[in-house]
């Protein structure tokens, strides 16, 4: 079973920056692949962000050059370091690990960020 707790969500105002973290816990996931997903009011969740166990990175083409995803294997951490916020980037922020081998899938509760003047 794998547990992931998110933190670092917030309220800033547009142009300015947080990072979320995403902390898994448990057994059984050594080889894994980890996103951030985000939902906003009324709509579907949507990736944000991903990065596979080998490290490549892929990104929405509206946060392309403002995000950046990155793993801490040691510590089983994944980051989103969000620069340049914008009032469209509110949501809930969810962290996914998905096993590469068996393909289960797990989320964590979601961390509210907003951006507003």
């Amino acid at each position: 079973q794998v547990q992931l707790v998110e933190s670092g969500g917030g309220l800033v105002q547009p142009g300015e920056s947080l990072r979320l973290s995403c902390a898994a816990s448990g057994s059984g996931f050594s080889l894994n692949n980890m996103a951030w997903y985000r939902q906003a009011p009324g709509n579907e969740r949507e990736l944000v962000a991903s990065i596979s166990s080998g490290g490549s990175t892929n990104y929405a083409d509206s946060v392309k050059g403002r995000f950046t995803i990155s793993r801490d294997y040691a510590k089983r951490t994944v980051y989103l370091q969000m620069n340049s916020l914008k009032p469209e980037d509110t949501a809930v922020y969810y962290c996914n690990l998905q096993l590469v081998f068996s393909g289960r899938s797990y989320w964590g509760q979601g961390t509210q960020v907003t951006v507003s003047s």
